[in-house]
């Protein structure tokens, strides 16, 4: 058996609808990949459209077809460098300049410049302030605020110079795209209709030129690919409600690649001699978030609102049980904001940690007020009003399944403190309703069990507590001033030691305060076969940051 060392790895991954499989099965999407070279990966992911500036849903497949200009990838491995092949930034960390592959080009044959660089910017930038603010999907004006400046200097150097220092300009995760494709797009359609139908005009190694929502994408190699056309004969990226059909597909040789994989399956596909299983830490985090609001919006007791109460929960969940039992050890138990991977950031809050008590929990709730006072065996609100709580509960877009075992051991724990649960399971979309903003119709729940998946970054690691991302981001509703203050001066500190004093303040000011309880850190399960192609990752076997190892990818 192969093993993959536990690092940052693969794909994002999501619910979909349950119909597609058969459709799959029973299709060109499944013949061998030895016979006609073409890669076909197997995952649980809901795409709805194509354009990166209308969802979060669709890394896979966009990331296989357009470039970040920096992003973590080319940080962290020298060969798997974005648009740009070189970045510095002056003495002033003001003014960056990035230095873009010389002679490269789109699928479509057309330059790629410097020039589309500071368009792709300067399209996001130029909406800020307007009725259609790019401020919805993947590519976003975040950031953006404390640009001052983006032009192409030449064909070859884009000059990039904020307000105040930053990261940004190499930690944004913006996709850059074609000039001559969308400057004609208004921002109304950018942020909404336009779907950006394939095939896409993209720089990476496989260009989408198929896709069928809820089943399928289909790639072909970019022959203008700036280190040449690659070398598999293209690829069919399969998506799934379940992980199941992935799993048999592994074991048959329909799938080449499977992700999103259940421990089970993981356990069962070790011991096959033609595949290799990894699993990796990845920044996810799971967690129970309180509805925190006020009036509009509020759930269905003050109690959510009360910092008290929400303290006495963290001690009634047992996150060691929860990674052992539900996801069969393998997951980190969750503690504050920051994921282990993250290290620059991680914090283990030793000082202030809860501890899974349940008499403790019964302790303090008494203490703040939440009392049994009838004997009934459930717990009355200051204002006399028995709890019973609605917690909902679905897999977010671009996250793995939390499973729905951690739910009731969660209801069952909260039951045995005199708060009973009920629990409602939703898609991804209806949870997305759900959580929004109260002004675009959201709240009226009590509990949501969820999860994101974003970049090691302290504006991506803190954004749970930003008030400026209710609705998105920020599932409890919760703001603090201070936490805010923290979080602003954490994104533009370049000094790394100055970042890091100020997530880990930030990460223990929302640890007191409870607006969410981390339940657990997942580790991704996957699989390839190592039978039809070569040249797979060994630290990661696919990226979830790019398009590796697509560019190198070939026939055994």
């Amino acid at each position: 058996m192969d093993k993959w060392p536990l690092s940052r790895r693969a794909v994002m991954k999501a619910m979909l609808l349950g119909s597609t499989a058969p459709f799959f099965l029973g299709s060109d999407a499944f013949a061998s990949s030895c016979d006609d070279h073409i890669v076909r990966i197997g995952c649980m992911y809901a795409p709805d459209t194509l354009n990166p500036f209308a969802t979060w849903g669709a890394a896979w497949p966009t990331f296989f077809s357009y470039d970040f200009l920096v992003g973590v990838d080319a940080q962290r491995h020298d060969d798997r460098k974005g648009f740009a092949r070189e970045w510095s930034v002056a003495d002033d960390n003001l003014t960056w300049a990035f230095k873009i592959w010389p002679g490269m080009k789109w699928s479509d044959g057309q330059p790629a410049t410097a020039r589309d660089v500071a368009f792709t910017y300067n399209y996001l930038r130029d909406s800020i302030g307007t009725p259609d603010d790019l401020n919805v999907g993947w590519n976003n004006t975040g950031g953006l605020e404390n640009v001052e400046f983006i032009a192409a200097i030449d064909d070859e150097t884009v000059q990039i110079v904020t307000k105040s220092p930053t990261r940004w300009p190499v930690d944004n995760w913006t996709l850059i795209v074609p000039q001559h494709i969308w400057k004609d797009i208004s921002y109304a359609d950018a942020r909404s209709t336009f779907r950006n139908d394939p095939p896409l005009v993209g720089t990476g190694p496989m260009i989408v030129s198929e896709f069928q929502q809820g089943q399928f994408a289909r790639f072909v190699p970019n022959e203008h690919f700036r280190t040449g056309k690659p070398a598999t004969a293209g690829m069919n990226l399969n998506f799934f409600a379940t992980a199941d059909p992935i799993g048999q597909s592994l074991k048959s040789g329909s799938l080449d690649y499977g992700v999103g994989l259940t421990p089970a399956q993981w356990a069962d596909l070790s011991s096959d001699p033609d595949i290799a299983v990894g699993q990796s830490r990845i920044e996810q985090r799971n967690f129970l978030a309180f509805n925190t609001l006020p009036g509009k919006g509020a759930g269905s007791t003050k109690a959510l609102q009360d910092p008290a109460f929400r303290d006495a929960i963290g001690y009634a969940i047992d996150q060691k049980t929860i990674v052992d039992r539900a996801l069969r050890g393998h997951a980190d138990p969750g503690v504050g904001l920051v994921m282990p991977l993250a290290t620059d950031y991680y914090s283990d809050l030793a000082d202030i940690r809860r501890h899974f008590d349940l008499a403790e929990a019964a302790r303090r709730l008494d203490a703040a007020g939440y009392r049994d006072t009838n004997g009934d065996g459930v717990r009355e609100d200051k204002e006399g009003k028995s709890f019973q709580l609605e917690l909902i509960t679905a897999t977010s877009s671009g996250t793995l399944e939390m499973p729905i075992a951690a739910v009731q051991l969660i209801a069952g724990w909260l039951g045995q403190i005199g708060i009973p649960v009920s629990v409602t399971q939703l898609d991804s979309g209806a949870l997305q309703a759900r959580y929004a903003a109260p002004e675009k119709g959201g709240g009226g729940w009590d509990l949501v069990v969820s999860g994101t998946w974003l970049s090691p970054t302290p504006h991506d690691l803190l954004g749970l507590g930003s008030s400026k991302l209710i609705g998105s981001q920020n599932r409890s509703y919760w703001t603090n001033d201070e936490f805010d203050k923290l979080m602003a001066e954490a994104e533009v500190a370049v000094d790394l030691k100055r970042s890091q004093e100020l997530v880990v303040q930030a990460t223990r000011l929302i640890y007191t305060e409870a607006p969410y309880i981390m339940l657990c850190y997942p580790f991704l399960l996957e699989a390839h076969r190592k039978d039809c192609f070569q040249a797979w990752g060994t630290e990661d076997a696919v990226s979830v940051w790019g398009w590796f190892p697509l560019d190198r990818l070939r026939p055994v």
